[in-house]
């Protein structure tokens, strides 16, 4: 909404106001107003929290340390979400295509998540939101997101291409011939066709469209949108998965949000996209500013949910935040780099996924289930060895950190 505001002012040549073109300096308000409002206001969230007795009920799981956590204030994502919201209405365009489906997602997922948590604290029922309840707001996510990157026409993408490039029925030429380093020539070329980026191959661009050879062009939204789908459900699982220890869920998505930044700026920035030969995507500037108050949000909460944690996000906090990076990284076409950038989402799952298969496999053929890991998820199966939960913690970080570095290499390594 500032953005407007001051955009007038500029308008009328108010000193200063020029500022609130720059992504830059918008992207640092942000950040810094989600930090703001995480650690001011999320103590009285906290306080509020705890005045209606809103505490998590903690299953004895035989774990160092977790009976003592009964009773912490959960459903603190509604901290995260403030956060994240709060600065986006505030700095972004509004209008942007990305931003809106941004906050789209944000809302339904948070929604979803907030129903759970108010199922598992008001109405006692340890379960909470049934499954297949959870996966029916997650597709319906993906829906949306889905059509609206697939059919809006302010979603484009512009890419280098060979002097001699044939243009396709949907693209056209959108620069004159450039020259490199080495005296070859290229152009920019316009599409809105469902290219994206697939790492540590030479042209590091894939197009869906090839999947389904001419009928993508009336049918290509029947393999997109269940591509959209099936992130969003892996990755907003994963980051449930994954919340299982102080500041574990929290500190990764923060560091996985920092990857994200650096790839939107790039990927919506046409000099530094020119110069890595990545694709460029107009437009797309604007999810800087998201994705730092994304940033400044989880940062913010790590202020109370590290160890010991005073609050948990709950399902409210942790199904939003592997949404949003689903859809985010779909929004800037990174979505393939996923299974290295969230490689702790990614082995969380399939921790859960390979012991509960084992466990059924093996008690089918040999009469009794047995387990690959003492526990699961993988975090658990750590404390199980005797580990202390902040040291799990710290080495899951420095995981994230080395995955995300990879992440970001990959922007020259084909």
């Amino acid at each position: 909404m500032l953005y407007y505001l001051f955009d007038y002012l500029n308008k009328l040549n108010v000193p200063g106001a020029g500022l609130f073109d720059f992504i830059s300096f918008r992207a640092a308000l942000a950040l810094i107003t989600s930090l703001i409002i995480s650690v001011v206001f999320g103590q009285k969230i906290i306080n509020a929290l705890r005045r209606q007795q809103i505490g998590e009920t903690v299953r004895d799981l035989g774990l160092a340390g977790q009976i003592e956590k009964s009773g912490t204030p959960t459903m603190g994502g509604l901290i995260i979400l403030s956060a994240i919201l709060i600065p986006t209405l505030l700095f972004a365009k509004l209008h942007n295509v990305y931003v809106i489906t941004m906050i789209l997602a944000t809302i339904w997922l948070g929604a979803i998540g907030f129903l759970d948590d108010y199922i598992k604290v008001f109405k006692k029922n340890k379960e909470g939101l049934k499954g297949k309840f959870k996966v029916i707001g997650q597709i319906g996510v993906g829906i949306i997101v889905g059509s609206i990157l697939y059919f809006s026409d302010d979603v484009t993408v512009h890419k280098r291409v060979d002097a001699d490039y044939k243009l396709q029925a949907d693209e056209e030429f959108v620069s004159e011939d450039h020259v490199q380093n080495d005296g070859e020539t290229y152009k920019w070329v316009k599409s809105d066709d469902m290219t994206t980026t697939i790492p540590f191959i030479k042209g590091n661009e894939f197009n869906y469209n090839w999947l389904i050879g001419d009928w993508h062009k009336s049918y290509g939204w029947l393999l997109f949108i269940p591509i959209v789908i099936f992130i969003v459900i892996a990755v907003s699982n994963g980051a449930n998965m994954t919340d299982g220890l102080d500041g574990l869920a929290t500190g990764t998505s923060a560091i996985i949000g920092i990857a994200l930044a650096v790839l939107a700026y790039v990927s919506s920035h046409a000099k530094f996209a020119d110069y890595l030969n990545v694709m460029y995507i107009p437009m797309a500037e604007e999810l800087v500013i998201f994705i730092a108050a994304f940033v400044g949000a989880c940062v913010g909460f790590l202020w109370y949910n590290s160890y010991p944690a005073q609050v948990f996000m709950g399902d409210t906090g942790s199904l939003a935040l592997g949404g949003i990076i689903a859809v985010f990284a779909i929004s800037i076409r990174k979505e393939l780099l996923i299974p290295v950038l969230c490689g702790i989402f990614l082995i969380e799952n399939l921790s859960v996924m390979m012991q509960v298969g084992y466990f059924k496999f093996t008690k089918k053929r040999f009469g009794e289930g047995r387990r690959i890991f003492l526990m699961a998820p993988l975090h658990h199966h750590y404390q199980k060895k005797g580990l202390h939960e902040a040291k799990i913690v710290a080495r899951f970080w420095i995981v994230a950190v080395l995955l995300a570095v990879i992440t970001i290499v990959t922007l020259k390594l084909r």
